[in-house]
């Protein structure tokens, strides 16, 4: 175990938890877990005009969904301000920044020339090495003091060394003229005073890395382990995005995506080990590395997710399986279970489980314990149930009045019924699905009768019958 290993979670709070920022959380999350690290979060809310609370709450719930807990308080990069600019300043007396005094026209004709003559237009600013005897009273950015010549080798474990020339390094802003610092020194900053020591983050991020070590150099900071992950596409080979169908977190809970599935199946998206599909939360993160990490992008596919999820349904603890329910519900905005039909349905859950790939399917499944007397019958189901059959359930119901209630005598009895009538169990199971649960699909005839009990039953029977 490592416990020295922090890793962050370090969101813009300007919309929902997109799918991509999801599994870019559960990579942290699993990499710290399954190490006895650390997994923080940090809100990057530097950007005020386009901050909003509520987007920052939605980014908590998903996450709360997901199940992907932190560490500690969570962290406003607003709220460091003080800090970072103190930094800026550090950069400054160790030479590794400068005042730059450069007005936009200047800084724009610069562009123009170099564009002119075929250079790169990135800025090298005239003042990176003017005496400060020279500076004028006028407004000023800091800038870091991009490398003269050579390269910056991006040491990473997912993509392998990446090298940069530093010819495409600028001499960045840290401070702006009014004094507020830039985003790439905050998140320099802030990874290093939350001792973050690997950066697991999407791979347009990449060409960043190069910029903020000039930063970690120029503090003598070490630089945290790199990991830059393929972005997540469509079916189409392009970024994911909302022409895709792309969602927020959140909005797979109200879809009905179970948790556990979306995480197993958000792992497996651009990270394998071996041909294993379906695993646990212990097996993920006991399995978990870097280096298990793919160079090419995941392609998201809803059946492959569907398929997970069902197979984490299956197996599922009954009683968290109720309370994810509820919480789906919830999200969905739809009315919340009885106590009777919550209870109902947790005994149900093991007739249930098999099969359903959303927890919607589920509930389907299990309308026979969520409806009540008179139960009204769908259209397919109606069919089931014309008068040969009520009579048919008329003659079988004073058979089951004082049978023991387990599913050998239950199974003895119907099947005995059925062939002193020389049919097929099959042809009694329709009129009987009818007036249990109102559905011409459903579980298992024995299993509804089991859950409802003697009373539920017989009374359902005596229903379909008159």
């Amino acid at each position: 175990m490592c416990s020295d290993i922090v890793t962050r979670f370090a969101p813009s709070p300007t919309g929902f938890l997109h799918i991509g920022g999801a599994r870019t959380a559960l990579f942290n999350w699993l990499y710290a877990r399954g190490r006895g690290g650390k997994f923080l979060l940090r809100i990057e809310d530097t950007d005020r005009a386009r901050y909003t609370p509520e987007a920052t709450e939605a980014i908590l719930q998903g996450l709360s969904w997901l199940g992907l807990d932190h560490d500690g308080d969570v962290i406003s990069q607003h709220e460091m301000a003080s800090r970072h600019v103190e930094v800026a300043h550090a950069l400054l007396e160790k030479g590794a920044a400068f005042k730059c005094f450069a007005t936009q026209e200047e800084i724009e004709a610069y562009r123009e020339t170099a564009r002119a003559e075929g250079r790169s237009t990135l800025y090298r600013s005239p003042w990176r090495d003017a005496d400060a005897s020279s500076h004028p009273d006028a407004p000023f950015v800091i800038r870091i003091k991009a490398p003269d010549g050579g390269q910056t080798v991006i040491r990473d474990a997912v993509q392998g060394d990446v090298t940069i020339d530093n010819a495409q390094l600028d001499d960045m802003i840290l401070l702006r003229s009014d004094g507020s610092p830039v985003y790439m020194l905050a998140v320099v900053v802030d990874d290093h005073d939350m001792g973050v020591t690997h950066v697991i983050r999407g791979d347009d991020h990449l060409n960043n890395a190069a910029r903020q070590m000039m930063i970690y150099h120029g503090m003598g900071w070490d630089v945290p382990v790199w990991s830059h992950i393929p972005l997540i596409h469509g079916d189409d080979g392009k970024k994911l995005s909302k022409r895709h169908g792309a969602l927020g977190a959140q909005e797979y809970q109200a879809i009905g995506y179970p948790a556990a599935g979306m995480r197993n199946y958000l792992a497996r998206l651009g990270w394998s080990h071996g041909d294993d599909e379906f695993f646990s939360d212990a097996q993920a993160k006991e399995w978990f590395d870097l280096d298990g990490i793919r160079k090419s992008p995941a392609q998201f596919d809803l059946k492959k997710l569907e398929n997970i999820c069902g197979q984490h349904i299956a197996v599922a603890d009954d009683a968290a399986l109720r309370q994810e329910i509820e919480e789906y519900l919830s999200a969905a905005e739809l009315p919340a279970l009885s106590d009777a039909q919550s209870s109902g349905l947790e005994r149900a859950l093991y007739c249930l489980k098999e099969r359903a790939k959303t927890l919607p399917e589920l509930l389907e499944k299990g309308h026979f314990i969520l409806t009540s007397r008179p139960v009204a019958c769908d259209e397919k189901a109606a069919k089931n149930l014309d008068t040969v059959s009520r009579g048919i359930l008329k003659e079988l119901t004073p058979q089951l009045q004082d049978v023991s209630w387990d599913r050998e005598t239950l199974e003895e009895v119907l099947n005995g019924f059925a062939a002193a009538k020389d049919t097929k169990f099959g042809k009694l199971a329709g009129p009987l699905r009818a007036a249990l649960a109102g559905r011409a699909v459903t579980p298992s005839v024995f299993d509804m009768m089991l859950v409802l009990g003697r009373d539920e039953t017989m009374a359902r029977l005596t229903d379909a019958a008159s």
